[in-house]
């Protein structure tokens, strides 16, 4: 019976709109009541029409002047379009008609939030709070919304924590627990909160992926491809979750698993480039390079502007110490996305093999302005310098490195170079410096120096450092 009647007020509303629509055609006004004008304004938002929304919010204000629904909607229009000032001055009027509305106060705090009165917007929270009556998890959802809408995740979880709490059956709030806890990187939470959403409805294919993804970023696999398993049997449409039952296997290290799973994706979506950029991966994990470049070429031709693909070949002419052809295909990937750090880095290894200093260098420069913080740019930039014997610029590029970068690793580099020209003095400076930023990775300084094993005067002071460490 609900079911029928549910079925009725949709076929109404949509009758309404329908009305609606062709009066706007003709150019004459209709009477609609105030729920029927709510309808209308809903369904118009929904399909994306926001003149036609705004057109039929100013109707139903003008037929019914004080209907604070409507009064609401348009507010929310207003807001929507950016027009801030204007969209306070209608919730103003419609809280001196009815002040105990908790939406008017919520409404009020979010265009507050937007405008940057966070304070102020606050105490209009805790009014709609005040206010709720047996709708205070709906409001305190709606305002974790207005604080996700400019960017403070972190408070919005706290009011979604509160909503669960008063209702722990609220699926949406579950939902967007499980969402935003992912997005702060705490998986146990999210798929806790994913858990009691499929608690409630456990063929919701969407949560399934979602939680299958949750699970693929903390490398439990095998739960992940489950979940994703559950979503493609819920729905076999749902292509995207064999897609990432590829993605977790290969994360595994399971390339021929994942291949397979990529081949099952492409027979229902042929012409997806990235499904055969990520079989051109697996392939080059296996070191089949024929069928990797095969299939990173097949990615090309379907979207000439896949720089994965251009790369992957690049990558593949690299291992086949095909330097022109390399550099000819990075740099097709570069010149369709050069802020990747990672072709820029490629680039000037592959130019460090092919003995030219000069590009690798340009390319090293690019890359390290692009993400200093990444040690592998300074180290490689380190030995281009090194392999053509010169050690001073190394120095100089590994005293730069250090004054962007904070990994260890390159002070205990630098200390090797400078043992190397006899910089003693200087090299047991920054030793003392690394030896307490992180003792255990002087093994690195082992590695890439052994003759630091017989320094009889670097054995001494990295003794009496232990021992003085031993001793705290």
């Amino acid at each position: 019976m609900k079911e029928e009647e549910d079925k009725s007020r949709d076929d109404d509303a949509i009758g309404a709109v329908d009305r609606f629509k062709r009066s706007l055609m003709s150019g004459r006004s209709r009477y609609f009541d105030v729920s029927e004008f709510e309808e209308i304004v809903e369904q118009l938002l929904e399909e994306g029409d926001l003149q036609a929304s705004e057109i039929a919010a100013k109707q139903g204000i003008q037929i019914h002047p004080n209907a604070v629904p409507l009064q609401l909607k348009y507010a929310q229009i207003l807001l929507n379009k950016g027009m801030y000032k204007k969209s306070l001055k209608y919730i103003q009027l419609a809280e001196k008609i009815d002040e105990n509305n908790p939406d008017v106060h919520l409404l009020k705090g979010s265009a507050r939030m937007i405008m940057g009165f966070e304070d102020e917007a606050l105490l209009s929270f805790r009014k709609a709070i005040r206010n709720a009556g047996a709708d205070l998890d709906d409001i305190l959802y709606h305002i974790g919304s207005a604080y996700v809408q400019v960017g403070e995740i972190p408070k919005a979880i706290y009011y979604l924590e509160k909503a669960a709490k008063v209702n722990p059956k609220n699926d949406q709030v579950l939902y967007d627990l499980g969402f935003f806890h992912d997005q702060q990187g705490n998986s146990r939470l999210s798929i806790k909160y994913y858990d009691k959403y499929l608690d409630i409805d456990p063929f919701n294919q969407y949560v399934w992926f979602n939680i299958g993804t949750v699970y693929n970023k903390i490398e439990k696999y095998n739960k992940a491809i489950s979940a994703y398993e559950f979503a493609y049997a819920i729905d076999h449409k749902f292509h995207m979750a064999i897609f990432n039952m590829g993605n977790a296997h290969a994360n595994a290290g399971h390339f021929g698993k994942a291949i397979e799973k990529y081949n099952e994706f492409i027979e229902n979506e042929p012409d997806n480039d990235d499904a055969y950029c990520y079989i051109g991966e697996c392939y080059l994990n296996l070191e089949e390079h024929q069928l990797s470049e095969a299939n990173y070429r097949t990615a090309v031709k379907i979207n000439p502007k896949n720089d994965t693909g251009w790369f992957g070949i690049g990558l593949i002419k690299w291992i086949q110490q095909d330097y022109e052809a390399s550099i000819e295909y990075i740099q097709k990937a570069i010149g369709i996305d050069d802020i990747n750090p990672e072709y820029w880095l490629t680039l000037g290894k592959v130019h460090h093999d092919f003995d030219s200093k000069t590009s690798a260098v340009k390319a090293l420069k690019k890359a390290a302005q692009l993400e200093p913080e990444n040690t592998e740019i300074w180290l490689t930039w380190t030995e281009v310098y090194v392999t053509f014997k010169e050690t001073e610029n190394a120095i100089r590029i590994l005293l730069k490195a250090t004054s962007n970068n904070k990994d260890v690793i390159l002070k205990y580099r630098l200390v090797a170079l400078l043992l190397q020209i006899r910089k003693s003095k200087q090299a047991f400076e920054i030793l003392d410096v690394a030896m307490n930023q992180d003792f255990d990775e002087i093994e690195f300084l082992y590695t890439v120096y052994p003759n630091a094993l017989k320094n009889k005067r670097l054995k001494k002071i990295v003794e009496q450092f232990k021992s003085t460490k031993s001793l705290d």
